[in-house]
């Protein structure tokens, strides 16, 4: 007798078993849906597509100070790299043909690095490379906080208006036909 009554709890409590561990699947689906606004504990926008890119000034490698609100009116390319990041040193030299293919156009690329030793390892990279884009120097780590990041290479896409258009993670190549067309529509908007 007592075999058959614990044979029948055995078998009432595997229904509510599963049910209870849909309920915990489903209720971790809804999550990592929502994942953007539910762990995003910092008051800041999650930066993506349709948000304005936070403006910065940082030394180019002339020592020059360059604002990204100076280039209001053009496409950007914000690239985040560092020297020693084997992906970004793999396709700089997709972005300097990116580089040469809209030059003169409503575009320009600002490849920041966040190298601690600032200008000092970026000037002999550039010109080992052959790299003929501006390249700005972040040796405090503020990019990263502004924009949000996450390692590098990180590109940002932000069209005349000052809106990101595109958030990339990770290296591509930017020479293909189809960058080049994508970028002259942007640039050919507005």
């Amino acid at each position: 007798m007592k075999e058959e009554i614990q044979e029948v709890r055995k078998v009432n409590f595997q229904p509510i078993l599963l049910i209870f561990l849909i309920i915990i699947g489903v209720g971790i689906l809804v999550l990592l849906q929502n994942k953007d606004t539910f762990f995003n504990l910092s008051e800041k926008p999650r930066l993506g597509k349709g948000v304005p890119a936070p403006n910065f000034t940082l030394p180019g490698l002339d020592g020059q100070m360059v604002n990204l609100s100076d280039y209001k009116g053009k496409v950007v390319f914000l690239n985040i790299w560092a020297t020693w990041c084997p992906p970004c040193v793999e396709e700089m030299p997709s972005m300097e043909k990116l580089y040469q293919e809209l030059k003169g156009e409503d575009f320009e690329i600002l490849a920041v690095s966040i190298d601690v030793l600032g200008a000092k390892e970026v000037i002999p990279f550039m010109k080992k490379h052959k790299l003929s884009f501006p390249a700005l120097t972040d040796t405090k780590g503020t990019i990263k906080s502004l924009y949000q990041t996450t390692g590098v290479p990180e590109s940002f896409i932000i069209d005349k208006n000052g809106i990101i258009v595109e958030k990339i993670i990770g290296p591509r190549d930017w020479a293909t036909p189809g960058a080049f067309r994508h970028f002259r529509n942007l640039i050919q908007r507005n």
